[in-house]
């Protein structure tokens, strides 16, 4: 049985005031290697137990391997669960020609919550960002357990037909993880924590303590800690995430209400905290920059939205920003800094929120409403913010978000419209045809 360690908020005085010691115990990350799938025969199509599969190259009309130029009719290598060879067309005979298609790295959700699926459409986003909140807690307030596992799963069911094989969850409670430890594809389980006054900040710690000391990383899913945001969680909190080894997600200028609440410490903000019996302006960081300064560490660490971020603003070399395009649009804000980010080298990649904030879990569609209204973005641009660049924020692309030899099987699927010779990124981008078919470690799902 686990016992209770002392908490390391021995002293939290105001904003910025880590006169405490925080422990730093890393959890087990210890890894096991993945066993091999099998397959029957020689058949890529049929597996079953009896042997191990042999190489076999599937072929289409593009492969977009993201870390290198698209390759027109080339042909992916696959040995059970890994790609072994990525090849221009006729370097060996091909076994499954998938036809007027493109082949693309399985696609990255670094940002949802897949608690809150049943909520679709049943709080709509508004310029009254606290208004809506407070729908979202009395949602989390009245859902039996059963049903928010319920939703947890549907959520993944849908996340798994748009494509995603790798996601970043923010869960609640941490419930998250005994559903998506076991399943078919990679995730990061946040575990959320809440508390801005002194002693809600103490519990919320133990809490995250008790939660990571029972949950080591596996092959496919590791643990990681939320701080939920700069107007919910007291200062020390983010030091204290920084430094516990595991990766973090902070959701961070997300409204302009919660600049006027951290600058002014007025707003919005500070009735809705008041409500709910929370409000302790002792515990709030200076600005911004003071959570970019408090994040500085080696762990993977999410910069969930950043709406408001300053294009200068100091971010973190562990650190990426995590837009989600049609949340961020819903909510009427101004348009978003990814563009000033990119140029200045800064990771940004793509998440798609939870349904309380938007239609459905389709990176593919974020992507595509990207397009739509920036066009002047390059589409391997916005791919590698869909793939790649998702694998690095969460900290698994040295596995998967590319179609590289080494790396894991996780492909998706997605037939291409429009002209035969047109640009392949254009011809997935500008359609409205969904994913029709998801690999994940060598085997269809």
């Amino acid at each position: 049985m686990y016992a209770a360690r002392r908490s390391p908020f021995l002293a939290l005085a105001g904003s910025g005031d880590l006169r405490f010691i925080a422990e730093s115990r890393k959890p087990n990350d210890s890894v096991r290697k993945p066993k091999k799938k099998q397959t029957r025969g020689h058949c890529p199509m049929f597996p079953s137990t009896d042997s191990p599969q042999p190489p076999w190259t599937l072929s289409a009309r593009w492969l977009l391997p993201v870390s290198g130029p698209p390759i027109a009719g080339g042909g992916l290598t696959i040995a059970g669960e890994r790609i072994v060879a990525v090849e221009p067309a006729g370097e060996r005979p091909v076994d499954v020609d998938l036809g007027e298609v493109a082949v693309l790295p399985g696609l990255v959700n670094a940002h949802t919550h897949l608690d809150l699926t049943g909520l679709r459409g049943r709080c709509p986003p508004s310029a009254d960002f606290t208004g809506w909140l407070r729908q979202v807690i009395a949602h989390r307030r009245s859902v039996a357990p059963e049903q928010i596992e319920a939703d947890i799963r549907a959520g993944l069911a849908e996340s798994l037909r748009f494509g995603t094989t790798l996601l970043g969850d923010i869960s609640g409670d941490g419930g998250s993880w005994d559903v998506l430890v076991k399943a078919p594809l990679r995730a990061v389980v946040f575990r959320e924590m809440l508390g801005l006054p002194e002693a809600r900040a103490s519990e919320a710690w133990e809490r995250l303590d008790r939660w990571l000391e029972s949950r080591s990383a596996t092959p496919t899913c590791r643990p990681g800690v939320s701080p939920h945001a700069p107007y919910s969680v007291r200062s020390s909190l983010f030091f204290a995430a920084s430094i516990r080894s595991v990766p973090v997600a902070v959701h961070v200028a997300e409204t302009a209400a919660e600049q006027e609440l951290l600058m002014l410490c007025r707003g919005p903000f500070v009735s809705f905290l008041r409500d709910l019996d929370v409000w302790a302006p002792d515990g709030l960081v200076e600005d911004t920059d003071h959570v970019l300064r408090l994040l500085t560490g080696l762990s993977p660490t999410l910069l969930v939205h950043g709406n408001y971020l300053p294009p200068d603003s100091a971010i973190p070399p562990n650190a990426s920003i995590v837009y989600c395009p049609r949340t961020h649009a819903a909510f009427g804000h101004p348009p978003h800094p990814f563009r000033d980010f990119l140029a200045r080298g800064v990771r940004v990649a793509l998440g798609t929120d939870s349904l309380a904030s938007n239609p459905d879990l389709s990176i593919l569609a974020e992507m595509r409403f990207l397009h739509e209204r920036r066009p002047d973005v390059p589409g391997d641009v916005l791919l590698r913010m869909a793939t790649l660049t998702g694998a690095e924020a969460l900290g698994w692309a040295d596995e998967t978000g590319s179609l590289d030899a080494g790396k894991s099987a996780d492909l998706v699927v997605v037939p291409l419209a429009g002209g035969e010779n047109g640009d392949p990124h254009q011809r997935v981008l500008a359609s409205d045809l969904p994913v029709q078919r998801v690999m994940y470690r060598g085997q269809w799902t």
